[in-house]
């Protein structure tokens, strides 16, 4: 039997709802609904749809975006100098060169360029001649020194051979070193090491107080020893400067002239019948 109220279309399946039936219970959009809730979305999708502009209740929608500025207006041209008075226009400016000038350029030569230092090493401790020595292998004479920065200088040092020793350190001092193997120890004291080598104990000095990292091998390699003055061509034209005796080489009794002896002040004056020994 065919409903009573069905369709008498072929397909059947959408039957016309029966007007005496009551009306299905549908659930009302509540009060203010006009958009999504952030809280019924993902956050994925409510970003999209937030920078598309589909909230309303966002910065991002098509009411609060900001509007483009119009472009500013073109400047006024100003008069070329010279045109008021009635006089040729003035040159156009000369364009400043991005070179220091000369005082800076050599200012800055100065600074980080390497440059060759002298040192006599005759009459001098070699602790001494170390401590001049470690300051300018490592640039903290500089300004713009910096531990990890390698800037430093040159360092030639002649007459080790001549090289001075306070006390008896000649017979006290002793240099060690080992092999590694057992029994490999061996000790010599200054004077033995010195008679092989005129520049072992200068060299030995200003490496042991040098930093101990990577780069005391690179600040050794600028450091120049001579036992003698005798120095070669190309080293003696690269010397900029001779850096002072940090000791002062007292003079010998038989080194002094007769008129710096005469000038000498007595402490006594001999009496005439004064015989000299």
């Amino acid at each position: 039997m065919t409903p009573r109220y069905a369709s008498s279309s072929p397909q059947g399946s959408l039957a016309t709802p029966d007007p005496r039936s009551p009306a299905p219970a549908t659930r009302s959009a509540p009060p203010g609904r006009g958009a999504l809730r952030s809280s019924q979305l993902t956050n994925s999708r409510y970003r999209s749809m937030a920078a598309a502009g589909h909230l309303p209740g966002t910065l991002s929608s098509r009411r609060y975006r900001r509007q483009p500025l119009p472009p500013p207006p073109p400047p006024l041209p100003l008069p070329a100098a010279g045109t008021e008075s009635g006089s040729e226009p003035a040159p156009p400016a000369r364009r400043q060169s991005a070179m220091a000038s000369y005082t800076k350029a050599a200012q800055q030569w100065a600074t980080f360029a390497r440059a060759w230092y002298l040192i006599d090493g005759k009459m001098q401790p070699p602790g001494k001649l170390a401590a001049v020595s470690v300051i300018r292998l490592q640039g903290k004479h500089k300004p713009m020194y910096h531990a990890l920065s390698d800037c430093g200088d040159h360092v030639v040092i002649i007459n080790t051979r001549h090289i001075a020793f306070s006390g008896n350190k000649w017979e006290q001092k002793v240099y060690s070193s080992h092999t590694g193997y057992p029994g490999g120890l061996k000790q010599v004291t200054a004077t033995q090491l010195h008679l092989k080598d005129p520049t072992a104990i200068v060299k030995l000095a200003i490496y042991r107080m040098l930093p101990k990292n990577l780069h005391r091998r690179t600040m050794m390699q600028r450091l120049h020893l001579f036992p003698e003055d005798v120095i070669p061509e190309d080293i003696r034209n690269n010397l900029v400067e001779e850096l002072s005796q940090p000791r002062r080489i007292p003079k010998r009794l038989d080194e002094y002239t007769q008129e710096e002896i005469d000038a000498f002040p007595m402490l006594w004056t001999p009496s005439k019948d004064y015989r000299k020994m």
